[in-house]
């Protein structure tokens, strides 16, 4: 039996980029603590963004350019890069299917035995990523450390954790 730490979007512009708040700044040792204590698998997902972002539909619903690939914002934090052992996941939305095939199919080869979610931003890419785990994996428990994720305001990571916890996501 595996458990799994899915750490959500901690590049540099969600902490102190164009999206960067203090919350955010704050939970970066927590974060490394975290990883650094977990025993099971860690996995990192990486928001991206092409030029193009304002043409596309978030572009035009949140107009602040972000995560634009290769850029030093899109960059995963160093100090939690360098924990890294696995390529990032990847994603142009808010939440990864391919995170939730992943997980499908590390549970086929080993069991896993929970899923725990920390990073940014709670109300956005945090939620729907615990969203799609509990889709893909119902029976796994889905747990989300609050001390260890913000949000784009403290009143929506609240609103986030209460819709989650609603969903039977376990917060802790």
């Amino acid at each position: 039996m595996q458990d799994v730490l899915i750490v959500v979007d901690m590049q540099n512009d969600f902490i102190d980029g164009a999206l960067g708040t203090a919350e955010a700044v704050e939970i970066v040792p927590k974060v490394k603590e975290k990883i650094e204590r977990f025993t099971g698998a860690v996995l990192f997902t990486r928001d991206t963004h092409s030029p193009e972002y304002m043409q596309t539909q978030e572009g035009k619903n949140l107009p602040v350019p972000h995560c634009i690939k290769g850029t030093d914002g899109w960059q995963i934090r160093p100090e939690l890069d360098a924990l890294r052992k696995t390529d990032p996941i990847d994603k142009e939305t808010f939440g990864s299917a391919e995170l939730g095939r992943m997980l499908s199919l590390m549970n086929e080869e080993e069991p896993i035995g929970s899923i725990t979610l920390i990073g940014l931003c709670t109300d956005i890419c945090v939620i729907s990523n615990a969203m799609i785990a509990k889709a893909f994996l119902p029976e796994v428990p889905i747990i989300v450390d609050a001390e260890c994720c913000a949000g784009v305001t403290p009143d929506t990571h609240s609103n986030a954790l209460a819709a989650m916890e609603c969903c039977q996501i376990k917060i802790v």
